[in-house]
């Protein structure tokens, strides 16, 4: 869990980086349903604050040699922004499928990518570096000033529906989770707290059920933010406290809630954006007030297209 006073402190170290998004309404369905727009961020996803919070939060000889994360593409974009605002190199280490779209805005703001196969690239998660490259590595997920900065989502949800029921949070490492939920669970305890994964790789789900972290079999697909092979164990650590339920979304519910983003709400969101929302409106968060967090919007134009034919992307 991540204390809150980090998370109070990582509001005020990104103010001015990152936006204070709106939790809007969506009208016309059952439950309540409020969205958290994270796409609508300077980079389209919430990562921006983890990743300034930890880069702002860093000393001087830390960012000597530059900085370095994996990511699919929204952690990159986030620490590529904050690397380029610290007059400092990023280096971006991403799998080899991730969207051309991240790829090409992690080259807008500077960051150097290395394309890798997805197994690699999740290695270096795993291992925190990537050999033959410096710099000061910033976990996407593990990272507790990442956590604290995810975390001031929390907050905010909080102060604009104080009254809330339910939380629903995509899950992909869990640190949106887990600094989500760190402040929630103190603020408002009587609050459910619900993951969601895409079921081509729901590892959170089948370990919570089991007690203990499973592997699942994992395929890739257009929900490209969330969804992996295994719970990397400091996550399970945390989340499986702080979690209440960890439910699941099919590609096709995936689809068709970006679809509805974009017709009712009219904002763009990638899949991972709209797992959320695809377990809200399917009832598994259950009934009263619940805040979805639309995770990002950063999604080839070719596959939202294809969304908004009415198709689901492979």
């Amino acid at each position: 869990m991540i204390p809150l006073d980090e998370i109070r402190r990582a509001r005020e170290t990104i103010a001015g980086a990152a936006l204070r998004t709106p939790l809007v309404r969506l009208e016309g369905v059952e439950p309540e349903i409020w969205l958290k727009l994270e796409n609508l961020q300077p980079i389209g996803s919430f990562k921006i604050r983890g990743a300034v919070n930890a880069v702002r939060q860093a000393t001087s000889d830390e960012l000597a040699a530059g900085v370095l994360t994996a990511s699919a593409g929204n952690m990159a974009q986030g620490v590529a922004w904050a690397a380029r605002e610290a007059g400092v190199p990023a280096t971006i280490v991403v799998p080899d499928r991730a969207p051309q779209t991240k790829v090409e805005a992690i080259e807008r703001l500077g960051g150097r990518v290395i394309k890798v196969p997805h197994e690699r690239w999740w290695q270096t998660m795993e291992e925190s570096r990537f050999e033959g490259v410096d710099g000061l590595f910033v976990h996407p997920v593990e990272n507790e000033r990442v956590m604290a900065g995810n975390g001031t989502i929390g907050l905010e949800v909080l102060e604009d529906l104080p009254d809330l029921d339910a939380v629903v949070i995509p899950f992909g490492g869990g640190g949106l989770t887990a600094g989500i939920a760190s402040a929630v669970k103190v603020l408002r305890p009587d609050a459910r707290v619900f993951t969601v994964e895409p079921e081509t790789g729901a590892p959170f789900a089948a370990s919570l059920a089991a007690g203990s972290p499973q592997p699942v079999d994992f395929a890739q697909s257009f929900v490209d933010g969330a969804g992996a092979p295994v719970v990397l164990p400091k996550m399970w650590g945390i989340d499986s406290g702080l979690a209440h339920g960890a439910l699941t979304a099919s590609l096709d519910e995936a689809a068709a809630a970006v679809r509805m983003l974009a017709e009712r709400v009219r904002v763009v969101a990638e899949g991972a954006g709209g797992l959320a929302l695809a377990a809200a409106l399917a009832g598994r968060a259950g009934s009263g007030r619940i805040a979805c967090i639309v995770s990002g919007g950063n999604i080839d134009a070719s596959r939202l297209a294809a969304i908004l034919d009415g198709k689901t992307p492979a």
